[in-house]
């Protein structure tokens, strides 16, 4: 018997204009378009912390070990406006920028000698397996005999706690330029400098920004702890003297103060700079979403 198909019937539509479709909005609620700013997100973390610090500080009841949060702002405030912390704080960030644009520097120098040559790739791996895991702050004894008590000692140390992280960042970022990357930059006749600044940096330059947040943040942690083991520098000392200074008096909440300040610069750093830096950069080029 022969099997019987029966035959599906031809279908004809009509083409429909694509202005009478209409997109579908689910428009966002207060609290939706409130919880998408990352500010909002961050500060609210931030109220969340003070809280759990005033909550324990009083529940611990104990000044000496813990002081309050609210008893920190006030002497916060107090030293901004009287108690010289304005000062101290003027005084690290000098020092600082000294050491970490050194450091940058000269990991630029070693850098370019790394990616022009095999013996200076050779040479750069060597001395960062050698001095990267030796840690700042023990390299300060040696430093006072260099270079005394003052600042030399101080951007002696920051140079080394920001050199070698930001060397080895910028160097594998620029190992990880591809091939087609480079080949475009031949093709333009590009060598040298010209090449590096044109070709590898622009392209590696998520990993040399990330290699610049980490020294920021090893060179402000090598400083603060710098001024705790030696303070004074030319007669005044930065925020870890003032530190210091205020733990031997048993001013506990000028310490915490101290800290506070501390914490504060490094959020304004990382949340200001950095983060503007990289809005105009990686993100602008389609490196980060």
């Amino acid at each position: 018997m022969a099997d019987t198909q029966a035959l599906r019937p031809e279908l004809y539509r009509d083409p429909v204009d694509a202005s009478h479709f209409g997109v579908v909005e689910k428009p966002l609620s207060t609290w939706e378009r409130i919880y998408n700013v990352a500010a909002v997100r961050k500060i609210f973390i931030l109220v969340a912390l003070a809280a759990i610090w005033e909550l324990y500080a009083r529940l611990l009841n104990n000044p000496l070990l813990f002081p309050t949060f609210t008893s920190t702002i006030e002497a916060f405030v107090q030293g901004l406006f009287g108690g010289g912390l304005l000062g101290k704080a003027w005084t690290s960030i000098k020092v600082l920028l000294m050491g970490y644009s050194a450091g940058i520097a000269l990991a630029a120098l070693l850098t370019v000698i790394a990616i022009t040559s095999r013996i200076g790739t050779d040479f750069l791996e060597t001395l960062t397996s050698m001095f990267n895991p030796l840690p700042a702050i023990a390299l300060l004894p040696l430093a006072l005999i260099w270079f005394g008590l003052g600042n030399g000692s101080l951007v002696f140390v920051l140079i080394h706690s920001v050199l070698w992280a930001v060397a080895l960042n910028t160097h594998s970022g620029f190992l990880s330029v591809s091939n087609t990357m480079r080949m475009v930059g031949r093709n333009y006749g590009l060598r040298g400098l010209s090449y590096v600044g044109r070709i590898l940096i622009p392209a590696a330059f998520p990993s040399i920004l990330t290699g610049l947040k980490i020294g920021w943040a090893f060179a402000w942690r090598t400083l603060i702890a710098a001024e705790l083991v030696f303070g004074v520098s030319s007669g005044s000392g930065g925020l870890g003297w003032f530190i210091y200074e205020n733990k031997n008096q048993l001013e506990i909440p000028n310490v915490f103060a101290g800290l506070f300040t501390v914490i504060v610069i490094g959020l304004l750093v990382e949340n200001v700079i950095f983060r503007t830096v990289e809005a105009r950069t990686v993100r602008r080029w389609g490196m980060q979403s």
